[in-house]
């Protein structure tokens, strides 16, 4: 099992990856980054990505139905998270653990060269995979 810095790598190895970071959203803190930020400020692009993940995490309204399939009540009620714009892809994907859950996956893919589906696949796998503490 992967620990934090194995599994920023193997983020970085994906096609198009610029940069990657495992982010803390409740506090805003980069507990590891690897590659480019945007921005050029990974600290700032840290917080940033906490916010929208808080966003969304926070969000009831993004939530699967009480009760229907995927709701186990555990954790965040999203996935992940994919924002575009005209160059870049951010994948927020949550990580699941088996204490409070409330660190994601961000990577930043370039457009061009990424791979926005495979980016998605392969950060659940890593996510399931992640080992904290």
């Amino acid at each position: 099992m992967p620990g934090i810095d194995e599994c920023l790598l193997e983020a970085m190895r994906l096609p198009g990856a610029r940069g990657a970071a495992l982010v803390d959203w409740t506090s805003g803190l980069a507990l590891g980054t690897v590659g480019e930020s945007p921005g050029g400020d990974q600290e700032a692009a840290a917080v940033e990505a906490a916010e929208l993940a808080r966003l969304a995490a926070e969000q009831r309204a993004f939530a699967p139905d009480p009760g229907g399939e995927g709701d186990d009540g555990d954790g965040p009620p999203v996935e992940d998270l994919i924002i575009s714009n005209r160059d870049s892809y951010h994948v927020l994907r949550f990580v699941p653990t088996s204490f409070d859950s409330s660190v994601c996956l961000h990577l930043w893919l370039a457009r061009a060269d990424g791979n926005l589906a495979l980016a998605r696949i392969r950060l659940g796998e890593m996510a399931g995979r992640l080992v904290l503490g």
